[in-house]
């Protein structure tokens, strides 16, 4: 079976989103005006969760292995990424001072804080962020605080391909409980649970509907009727909370409620009408960063941390638009040598995990 290079380009083009959505919010906050940190929330983090519904199926074994294969991967990278905080932090204490240590972190702002600067190293971390608690990573916060979503993306896999293998004809009682849910959680705020309950009911709803549309083409007739109902949403959205609420799209999405939920339909839909209508005819840069979408996402954490230290002595000496676009060009470059990077640390800690269980197999 071909591999479709639609979902390939969707996925790159979603991550080369989240790389400038991140350019936007973390070092962007100095310097970029809040309407453009709105907008680039057009095309957010519910295009993966949508791809990832289009491309699942009901087969457990295939989808638990995937998941492994991912969780060792993400080991190898928050392990890589432990020592790497640790040495810099060691050669900072030993050839430098904790004073520009504590300055060299203050680039990141006022909002962010150590968790510690010492020389011994801080174990727990590792151990938080290896079952998937996110404590801040303090040379690169950006990484950390991009992580939410693979919390989420686990739980959705996990409970989706249930749904998918032991009830597939209720996937639409599925999909409708989990829209009920988002509603009840909004119009009752009272009770809109803690941790990831809120997260999972709306983006259940979004796998499960990717799901629904997999080999799907919507027709030509229904294409002005979806973008009329999100337009009709959008202009009930601002008569309805104020044309305030556009400000503060970002905090109605952590976690997701009525405003962001109306904002991400757009991508949404333009997503499943381009699918199986939009043609990729070979493999491209695009495709390739949708490849290794998962590398590209790590690496956007650390490359959207170093770019920090660009924008702090620039930003008060060139026209703002003129930097975002410099940085973000940067952060994608950056995140192309990191990503590359990572494909040989990873490569290097299966290779290492392959010795150790030759090493400690029992032989018959």
């Amino acid at each position: 079976m071909n591999r479709d290079l639609y979902i390939d380009f969707a996925k790159g083009l979603a991550t080369l989103s989240i790389i400038f959505i991140h350019t936007a919010f973390w070092s962007g906050q100095f310097y970029i005006t809040a309407e453009i940190r709105v907008f680039s929330l057009v095309f957010d983090v519910a295009l993966f969760y949508a791809l990832s519904g289009i491309t699942s199926g009901a087969n457990i074994e295939k989808t638990f292995y995937r998941l492994l294969k991912l969780q060792i991967t993400y080991m190898i990278f928050v392990t890589f990424l432990f020592f790497l905080d640790y040495f810099f932090k060691v050669f900072g204490l030993t050839f430098l001072s904790l004073e520009w240590l504590q300055n060299f972190y203050s680039t990141f702002g006022s909002k962010y804080s150590t968790t510690s600067i010492s020389m011994m190293p801080q174990w727990q971390n590792l151990g938080n962020w290896y079952l998937h608690q996110y404590t801040n990573a303090d040379t690169f916060p950006v990484v950390m605080g991009s992580f939410w979503y693979l919390k989420v993306y686990y739980i959705l896999t996990v409970l989706g391909v249930l749904i998918l293998r032991f009830f597939p004809r209720h996937i639409n009682w599925f999909i409708g409980l989990c829209i009920g849910l988002t509603l009840l959680f909004n119009i009752f705020p009272e009770y809109y649970p803690t941790g990831q309950g809120g997260y999972v009911a709306f983006y259940m709803a979004v796998f499960l509907i990717g799901n629904r549309m997999r080999g799907k083409k919507i027709p030509t007739k229904l294409i002005p009727v979806l973008y009329t109902l999100v337009g009709v949403a959008l202009g009930w959205m601002f008569w309805y909370y104020g044309n305030e609420i556009f400000y503060k799209i970002n905090k109605n999405k952590f976690p997701p409620q009525i405003p962001y939920i109306i904002w991400a339909q757009f991508s949404l839909v333009t997503l499943f009408v381009l699918y199986n209508r939009l043609k990729v005819p070979k493999e491209n840069i695009i495709t390739y960063i949708g490849k290794n979408a998962i590398f590209f996402y790590f690496a956007q954490g650390i490359s959207s941390s170093l770019v920090y230290f660009l924008v702090v002595p620039l930003k008060e000496n060139m026209l703002w638009w003129l930097l975002m676009i410099i940085i973000y060009v940067i952060n994608i470059i950056l995140a192309f040598v990191i990503s590359a990077g990572l494909k040989k640390v990873d490569a290097l800690g299966w290779s290492s995990l392959e010795f150790l269980r030759k090493k400690t197999a029992i032989k018959d």
